[in-house]
């Protein structure tokens, strides 16, 4: 797989996602002798603790969601352990551990909670984009088809269904199913940056900048977008208009480190990247919402 389709991570400093602590073990004590020498008490403390604990309120919820992503993961795991049938806390955690890069985390999560609610939604949403974050595309493609079964005039959907099949080489289906995101929601920014970088992997740099030239003049189009479009740009040596937009989404310093890249990248005909993240390159798996 061509390399030029994460190169807009290493393009732009401020996409980089910081890794996540890992998880600490549970290793250590004999639990069973614990057991057997602390028995009604420590028993008395875990139903005293089960008593006390109450779901949290809507406002609480409501709070929370204006934090941020990490603040959001260790409040949902709270309520999630205690309540794991629970589908609205199941999706919030979801999407907060995506936030924070846990993607196989978060991909697990939706499908614990899809266990109780099969055919929901935004769980089946939530499920494919944490796989495509994950560079498991392959696991993302059932539960966007059954989602598009479920609402067949969800734009997003498809739109998400259209990367999981690129990333799995499948890329006219792809094409296929990013034409019917586009009927649904027409010269949507994500859709139409979905097929650029699409074309951008094959090094259709030509075929990729109509799409974004179209796409960074809708409402909705992100930062994202517009680096895409100097990237594009720039690897085809127009220099100067590439030159315009990363000045103007970059501060100097950024933006002379961009421009230096792009100009080694023309002249060796490659565009390397360091630590490839695949699906972070997708603007629409990025987004936390619709």
């Amino acid at each position: 797989m061509s390399l030029i389709r994460y190169a807009t991570l290493s393009f732009a400093a401020a996409l980089l996602l910081s890794a996540a602590p890992a998880s600490a073990g549970l290793f250590g004590k004999d639990k069973s002798k614990e057991a057997t020498t602390t028995g009604p008490t420590t028993n008395l403390k875990a139903a005293s603790q089960t008593d006390t604990w109450k779901p949290a309120s809507k406002a609480d919820i409501e709070s929370v969601l204006r934090a941020d992503a990490l603040t959001q993961s260790t409040f949902f795991t709270t309520q999630f352990e205690h309540d794991p049938t629970n589908v609205q806390i199941g999706l919030y955690l979801s999407n907060a551990l995506r936030a924070l890069g846990r993607y196989a985390e978060a991909a697990d999560t939706a499908h614990r909670v899809l266990l109780f609610a099969p055919d929901n939604h935004d769980l089946l949403i939530a499920a494919g984009r944490a796989h495509i974050a994950d560079n498991n595309a392959f696991f993302a493609i059932d539960p966007l088809e059954h989602a598009i079964e479920l609402k067949p005039k969800d734009w997003q959907a498809y739109s998400l269904l259209g990367v999981a099949y690129d990333q799995t080489k499948r890329p006219e289906e792809a094409q296929t199913t990013w034409a019917k995101a586009l009927a649904l929601a027409p010269n949507n920014p994500m859709v139409l940056t979905n097929m650029a970088m699409s074309k951008v992997t094959r090094g259709d740099f030509a075929g990729a900048e109509p799409l974004l030239r179209t796409a960074v003049t809708q409402p909705g189009a992100t930062l994202q977008v517009r680096q895409n479009l100097a990237l594009v740009l720039g690897l085809q040596g127009k220099m100067p208009e590439a030159e315009q937009l990363l000045r103007r989404d970059m501060p100097p310093e950024q933006a002379d480190a961009a421009l230096a890249w792009l100009q080694q990248a023309i002249t060796v005909h490659t565009a390397p990247v360091a630590n490839p993240a695949p699906a972070r390159s997708w603007d629409s798996v990025k987004a936390s919402g619709s």
